[in-house]
């Protein structure tokens, strides 16, 4: 430990090292990366008209702004390294972006629970919705998922950038990540993996088992609709949360419960692609081609 490297940088080596792909990764992140910004501030945008002033649409909102914070922390300088010979990146740029991603990331999984819980609310009791999801409620659920997602941000960012480094300094990823980070330092990191599955458990399972739970009332609920419109009705403004939650899921439960787990470095790759561009590009897409008041107004 005594002859570990003071890093005052990394190397992110990206997507690919092929050079003859460069320009076509950077063109094809380009325009996802613009999709996603032009998706999510339009759905910003049309969520604000009055017709759509209901709880369901501000945690949308919320949505659209977290997932346009996220591809522009990870996306442009993924897309300035496919063009640049120099691919480093400060140490505390690296710090910097680790924690800003992992903020969006676990304050974005809160507000998914929260997205659930609203439709708890709508579905199963809907005289009392406007006096639970009031104003009020609404700002503090937002709010609190904010600052659990920065508690969980700081204490993940203050553990992994106490760790002692010895080099390289490549980072073979296209952003910093926890993974490849703590796979470069001198110490074991056995007991590290450990709490990154105690803390995926915490961040992932914990809202993935009560947006679980609100969706067993609201199917419940749905089953005792006795029209087969309203049935579907009712189920349609729950099933793009749903494919959204399924991505999400999909992909950190692969990546960080599993840390390793054997598979190629391809494929380490591409899960983080899911939820750092991927999703955020399919989000407006997802809630507005589903989502009849959502078009209405658009088309407006």
């Amino acid at each position: 430990l005594g002859n570990h490297t003071l890093m005052n940088e990394f190397i992110l080596y990206g997507l690919s090292s092929q050079p003859e792909l460069q320009c076509l990764l950077f063109f094809t992140f380009c325009l996802i990366y613009t999709i996603t910004i032009i998706g999510n501030l339009l759905i910003f945008m049309v969520t604000v008209h009055p017709i759509l002033r209901i709880p369901m649409y501000f945690f949308l909102r919320v949505l659209s702004f977290l997932d346009i914070s996220t591809a522009s922390v990870v996306v442009p300088k993924m897309l300035i390294n496919f063009l640049s010979q120099d691919r480093s990146i400060s140490y505390i740029g690296c710090a910097t972006q680790f924690y800003c991603v992992v903020f969006l990331a676990a304050t974005e999984w809160y507000i998914l629970a929260t997205m659930a819980y609203d439709r708890y609310v709508s579905i199963c009791n809907p005289l009392r919705y406007a006096i639970i999801m009031n104003s009020r409620a609404c700002h503090s659920l937002v709010l609190l998922s904010c600052c659990s997602g920065n508690v969980v941000s700081v204490v993940q960012t203050a553990w992994v950038f106490t760790l002692p480094f010895c080099g390289p300094k490549n980072i073979n990823y296209f952003f910093c990540d926890i993974l490849p980070l703590i796979r470069l330092s001198c110490t074991d990191t056995s007991l590290y993996e450990k709490q990154i599955i105690r803390a995926t458990a915490l961040v992932i399972l914990t809202p993935f088992c009560l947006i679980l739970v609100s969706y067993a009332c609201i199917i419940s609920s749905i089953l005792k609709i006795s029209s087969v419109a309203g049935r579907h009705k009712t189920f349609s403004t729950c099933s793009s949360h749903l494919i959204v939650v399924t991505l999400y899921c999909g992909s950190g439960t692969l990546i960080y419960l599993q840390p390793k787990a054997s598979f190629s470095q391809d494929a380490k790759k591409f899960l983080p692609l899911i939820y750092t561009s991927i999703t955020p590009m399919l989000n407006p897409l997802v809630y507005s081609l589903r989502n009849k008041d959502v078009k209405e107004v658009l088309i407006r």
